[in-house]
């Protein structure tokens, strides 16, 4: 007499931790690559420049939009591996702040149609509607630029709830927590005072947002080690 037994296969800690730095270190490869690589081949400093070589690098630029559409797609993976992540925590909490994410993701999307219509005014550029429509191309980047920035608010709101979050978990270190709520603070200076204050030049700042990339190769190297299964 032979029995079979069959293993029910659970989703751990670990495995919550690995996709989540997965899809963080694929959004170190996308976005930087269109905003400093793609970008700065394309947009320039007057509307008729930024038209010409847009309609001359239409798949360049075509790209660049699907570049900002995987980062979307790992937004969303991020915040759902997050929440499985920090659910021991405190569960509704943990939705509470996977949401902020997505309702980031959500401003993110918005902003990025923008760029979407610039491809439909390709065409028309190329048939002679140069200077009106070069107009309207550079309209739609300024507006990308805005509001991706504004919503950038609601993503340092986020990591300021994602650090006090990390805080509370016995199984990550409290440094993580800390630099999460640097990092979100930061955001949220830099982003407000982009808006409040133009002149104000708070570059500074910058090394602040370091905290998330931090966060990426704990959760890659050391979180995704662990072993415990994530709670229904």
């Amino acid at each position: 007499m032979t029995t079979s037994t069959t293993t029910k296969k659970t989703l751990t800690l670990g495995n919550a931790a690995l996709i989540a730095g997965l899809g963080l270190l694929l959004m170190t490869l996308t976005v930087p690559f269109a905003e400093f690589y793609i970008f700065p081949k394309l947009i320039a400093d007057d509307a008729a420049t930024t038209a010409e070589n847009i309609s001359r690098e239409k798949l360049l630029f075509t790209t660049s939009i699907f570049l900002h559409l995987i980062t979307l797609l790992c937004d969303i993976a991020v915040a759902w591996a997050l929440y499985l992540f920090l659910k021991p925590v405190q569960r509704y909490f943990s939705l509470l702040v996977a949401w902020f994410r997505l309702i980031y993701t959500a401003m993110y999307l918005v902003a990025l149609t923008n760029l979407v219509k610039i491809l439909t005014l390709v065409q028309q550029y190329a048939s002679g509607m140069e200077m009106e429509v070069a107009q309207s191309m550079q309209f739609y980047v300024d507006a990308f630029r805005l509001e991706w920035s504004f919503g950038l608010v609601i993503f340092g709101v986020y990591l300021v709830l994602l650090g006090i979050l990390v805080f509370k978990a016995t199984y990550v270190p409290k440094i993580f927590a800390i630099l999460l709520l640097i990092a979100g603070l930061g955001y949220v200076v830099h982003t407000l005072g982009a808006f409040v204050s133009p002149e104000t030049n708070l570059d500074l700042l910058f090394f602040t947002f370091f905290g998330e990339l931090v966060f990426m190769f704990w959760l890659l190297i050391k979180g995704r080690t662990l072993k415990e299964p994530v709670p229904s």
